[in-house]
């Protein structure tokens, strides 16, 4: 992934490559930045019976922490209340099993992108 100039391409490229991967591991896409008034979810796959909420995020730099450490309690607490209203909206998801992933893009000592993708990061 060549380096996008503003936020909003970088996060685009980040989300593609994250979905990329994702696919390739066998998940299928639901849907991709979905919103409501709770927030935004990057990613809705499906993975086997289970639904999976990922949360991609890219830091350029780990100086004010990677991109694991962004997503703190505050952020969870969003992304929980966003995954329950779309678990509402689309009801015949519901019934199904749901996990949240994330997944991390930085780049390592040598300018290319890490990706780590944290299956199961934290609990509801």
């Amino acid at each position: 992934m060549s380096e996008p100039s503003s936020p909003q391409e970088r996060g685009r490229a980040a989300e593609a490559l994250a979905r990329r991967h994702l696919e390739q591991q066998g998940l299928r896409l639901l849907a991709q930045n979905w919103l409501c008034r709770r927030g935004e979810l990057d990613l809705i796959m499906l993975d086997g019976d289970t639904v999976v909420f990922v949360e991609v995020r890219y830091r350029r730099s780990a100086t004010w922490g990677g991109a694991l450490e962004s997503i703190d309690a505050r952020k969870q607490a969003k992304l929980i209340l966003a995954a329950r209203y779309f678990l509402q909206k689309e009801s015949r998801w519901a019934q199904h099993l749901c996990r949240f992933d994330v997944v991390a893009i930085s780049p390592d000592n040598t300018s290319t992108l890490q990706l780590d993708w944290i299956q199961n990061a934290f609990d509801t």
